[in-house]
C-alpha cells in the first residue's frame, strides 16, 4: 500500500540582496540558489523520508528543470512513474528575490503544473486500489482536485486537503470530498471570511469547515498550537518549541508527518503531534524540501520530548474511508 499527492512540483530560484530593486533598477546581489519545491512535491518528499512509500503524480516540462526535479524525488525515495513530461511547457518555476530584513518578491510561473487535467486524474486513478490517501494542495487547476478527489471517494480512500495557497472561493463540493482539511491560520482565515489569529477563533472556524461537510479540520496556528475538530470532539495540540529560522514548507512538512502517522496506525490525535513534530523540524533549516526530516531525525526529536514510544502498528491503520 502507499499514499498518492497529487500537485505541483516547481523549481525555486532564490537570489539574495541588500533590499529589494525598484522598478527599472539594477542591485548587485549575494547569493543564489536553486532548490526544488511545490507543495505536492515538498509533502510527496516529507512522506517519502519518514520512510512512507509514495507516489507523486504531476507534471514538469520537457526541460533540465524537470529532469532534476523528477530526479530530486526519486533520490528522496519517491516513485515517479505517473509525473508527467509535458513537451509544450515548461516546469513551474518560482523567481524570489529576498532582502535583508526578509521582504521578498515572488513571480511564479506554473507552467506544467498549470497543465494538470482530467488526463493526470485518470492516471492516477488507477493507482487508487493500492493506496490508503490522498494528498492535495491547491497550486494545479481547481478542477482537476475536485475531480480526483471524486476519484477517490468512488475508490473509499482518504483525502487529506491542504488548501494552499489561501482562497476564499473553494467550491462547495469539494468539501463533503474531503476527510482531513488543514489549513494554516491565514488559510482558515480566507476560507471562513473572519480573521483567524488564536484557539478560540481557529475553534469556530474548524466549526464552520465541519458545517460545510469536511471529516476533521484542523487549523495550524504556528508557534500557538493547532486546534483540531470532528463531529465528536475538538482538541488542542501545543507547537513544539524550536528555534525557527525558516517556516518554508513547514506546512508540508506537518502534512506529511500526519499522513505518515495515519498510515502507520495512530489515531487522529497522535497524527496531529506526529504533524507538529514534523512542522517543527522543518523550521530549523533553510529551504523547502531541504529542510524535511529523515526518519532517523524524526525519531529521535519524537523521542526526546517523550512521545517515541508510540506504538506503531502497520500500514493497515489508514484505512479507507468509512473505517
Amino acid at each position: 500500500m502507499s499514499i498518492i499527492v497529487f500537485g505541483s512540483i516547481n523549481i525555486d530560484l532564490v537570489a539574495t540582496a541588500p533590499r529589494l530593486p525598484v522598478a527599472g533598477e539594477t542591485l548587485l546581489g549575494e547569493d543564489f540558489f536553486k532548490i526544488p519545491g511545490g507543495k505536492g512535491a515538498n509533502q510527496a518528499v516529507a512522506l517519502a523520508r519518514l520512510g512512507i512509500p509514495t507516489q507523486m503524480v504531476g507534471r514538469v516540462g520537457a526541460d533540465s528543470f524537470g529532469a532534476e526535479l523528477v530526479s530530486n524525488l526519486q533520490a528522496a525515495g519517491v516513485q515517479t512513474d505517473n509525473i508527467f513530461v509535458d513537451e509544450t511547457v515548461s516546469s513551474g518555476v518560482a523567481i524570489i528575490t529576498v532582502g535583508h530584513t526578509g521582504e521578498n518578491q515572488i513571480i511564479v510561473i506554473p507552467g506544467a503544473n498549470g497543465r494538470v487535467n482530467q488526463e493526470d486524474v485518470e492516471r492516477l486513478s488507477h493507482l487508487l486500489p493500492a493506496a490508503t490517501a490522498l494528498l492535495l494542495q491547491l497550486e494545479i487547476p481547481i478542477a482537476a482536485v475536485v475531480a480526483v478527489a471524486k476519484a477517490a471517494r468512488n475508490a473509499n480512500i482518504k483525502v487529506i486537503l491542504d488548501p494552499a495557497p489561501a482562497q476564499s472561493n473553494l467550491p462547495d463540493e469539494l468539501y463533503p470530498l474531503v476527510d482531513i482539511i488543514t489549513p494554516n491560520e491565514v488559510e482558515a482565515g480566507q476560507l471562513v471570511g473572519f480573521v483567524v489569529d488564536g484557539e478560540k477563533s481557529a475553534a469556530k472556524a474548524t466549526e464552520i469547515l465541519l458545517q460545510r461537510g469536511v471529516k476533521s479540520a484542523i487549523v495550524k496556528l504556528g508557534a500557538k498550537g493547532i486546534v483540531c475538530a470532528t463531529a465528536e470532539e475538538t482538541f488542542f495540540v501545543p507547537a513544539f518549541p524550536v528555534h525557527a529560522v525558516d517556516t518554508v514548507a513547514a506546512g508540508d512538512a506537518f502534512n506529511g508527518g500526519l499522513a505518515a502517522a495515519l498510515f502507520t496506525g495512530l489515531s487522529l490525535n497522535q497524527a496531529v503531534i506526529w504533524g507538529a513534530a514534523a512542522g517543527a523540524l522543518a523550521a530549523t533549516k533553510l529551504g523547502a524540501q531541504t529542510s524535511l526530516p529523515d526518519k532517523l531525525t524524526f525519531d529521535a526529536f519524537l523521542k526526546e520530548r517523550g512521545v517515541g514510544e508510540i506504538e506503531r502498528r502497520g500500514d493497515a491503520g489508514m484505512g479507507r474511508r468509512g473505517e
